[in-house]
């Protein structure tokens, strides 16, 4: 085998591919919500293959804190919801990252709503390919954002294969 080579060798001696990376998707609060919440049947795709590790969700703790800051007032109540519960689940599929700081340069992307910068941010910082939102001030970044390689779209527009 060439000593150059980007295969390494398997058990048989045989070369082999190494598994391809796992993509990254953000999730903004109102998704988690739908998801864990509402029980919003667009939740499912994207939900599933968080789900089988098809994709890895990342998240910081800040986007946790603002999930329990809207649980705490009143919502989860309202539907019969306990927050530790909601919280638990977000725990159990969210890869905690440390807060990225804020990007200098081209590939800012710079939204009208400072409470919704953290997902643009962690998002651009790790690379993730897509970012989930039904925030408007969000959707509005899909196209500059798209020449940076993220995908902002609803979660019905959800597409693993783009």
């Amino acid at each position: 085998m060439n000593c150059n080579s980007t295969q390494s060798p398997s058990p048989a001696g045989l070369p082999h591919n190494p598994p391809a990376p796992v993509a990254l998707i953000v999730l903004d609060t109102n998704v988690v919500l739908d998801w864990f919440v509402f029980q919003n049947p667009s939740s499912g795709p994207f939900a599933a293959a968080i789900e089988r590790g098809q994709v890895r969700w990342v998240a910081t703790q800040g986007m946790r804190d603002e999930l329990a800051h809207v649980l705490g007032r009143g919502l989860a109540a309202r539907r019969d919801t306990e927050p530790a519960l909601v919280l638990a689940r977000w725990d159990s599929f969210a890869e905690l990252f440390v807060a990225p700081a804020r990007l200098p340069g081209p590939g800012l992307l710079h939204c009208t709503d400072p409470d919704d910068q953290q997902f643009l941010d962690l998002a651009r910082v790790v690379g993730a390919r897509w970012l989930l939102s039904r925030d408007r001030a969000v959707l509005r970044l899909a196209r500059p954002a798209a020449r940076l390689n993220l995908r902002i779209t609803v979660p019905e527009r959800w597409n693993p294969s783009a």
